[in-house]
């Protein structure tokens, strides 16, 4: 089936379907291209520049929203694949009911997978959907793509309680030959980590059933050391070890925004990026593909 990745996702389930970009990352100590271990790594490596960012819902750290700023950072970034959270797609007032997952995919000319966390009815009959999630921009072809479900609180139902939801985007991209599974999460943000231990362990029994290099992306809402991301390390990376804080924008001092690999990716570099487009920092990484195929 022939996928329109620039069309509104109406599903909420499976589908087949800024500055420093141009200033040297910083090097981490990755596995180097000739590793054996790496499999696959007798071929040439494929560069792939990913990125992930928060980008609260189009509006800077002024609370300005200005979609056209949000779009300019992300191209400074100058990233092949960049996960994107608190992404609007005619949510509200706040970002002027637009839908931000496709308005970015046309200003940067990249494809796009847009997967809701929420899915509301319209504020008034006939209009569109009013939908908040995370979304995928590629430049390279997206050859599958699906909204996972894993464990969240909501916040717009009251008496929540822990439930299956969507909102964990997968994307399989082909990297010139490559293919590379990449994940885009947000996790929960409040004080008590139960929820985000929950989540932890749904994305890694999704990310179980598929095989070849993968990229789990986003805003974790926790650092690196917190004790419910540890299950994590022991399947992935993280890319950018030394890298700065990430939140808030201005004067961060919580890094929560992360790129991760499986071990059979290389990373070339990693470093957050300075701006004010939203109240994160993007994190951006060069990375090398060792395999062909899935």
């Amino acid at each position: 089936m022939k996928l329109n990745f620039r069309r509104p996702v109406r599903s909420s389930h499976t589908v087949a379907a800024v500055l420093a970009a141009t200033a040297v990352l910083a090097v981490a100590a990755p596995a180097t291209a000739a590793d054996p271990g790496i499999p696959g790594s007798q071929a040439p490596a494929v560069p792939l520049r990913v990125a992930t960012y928060n980008i609260h819902a189009g509006a800077g750290e002024d609370e300005v929203f200005d979609l056209d700023r949000t779009a300019e950072a992300i191209r400074g970034l100058n990233a092949d694949v960049v996960g994107l959270q608190e992404v609007d797609v005619h949510w509200g007032a706040r970002s002027n009911f637009v839908d931000e997952a496709h308005a970015l995919a046309e200003k940067l000319d990249m494809n796009v997978f847009f997967a809701p966390i929420y899915d509301m009815d319209p504020a008034t009959q006939g209009e569109e959907r009013r939908q908040f999630g995370v979304a995928v921009l590629s430049r390279y072809p997206v050859l599958e793509a699906e909204n996972h479900d894993i464990t969240r609180l909501s916040t717009q139902t009251p008496n929540p309680v822990p439930a299956p939801a969507p909102g964990f985007a997968e994307v399989t991209v082909n990297v010139k030959g490559s293919h590379v599974h990449v994940y885009d999460t947000h996790l929960d943000y409040r004080a008590n980590p139960s929820v985000r231990t929950a989540q932890v362990a749904d994305m890694l029994n999704v990310m179980a059933a598929d095989s070849g290099p993968k990229v789990l992306v986003g805003d974790f809402n926790a650092g690196a050391k917190a004790p419910e991301l540890a299950p994590l390390w022991q399947r992935l990376r993280d890319a950018n070890p030394n890298g700065g804080a990430t939140y808030p924008a201005i004067n961060p001092v919580n890094r929560i925004d992360f790129v991760t690999v499986s071990p059979d990716i290389t990373v070339v570099g990693a470093q957050e990026v300075a701006t004010e487009a939203s109240d994160h920092r993007p994190v951006v990484t060069d990375l090398e593909l060792h395999q062909r195929g899935r």
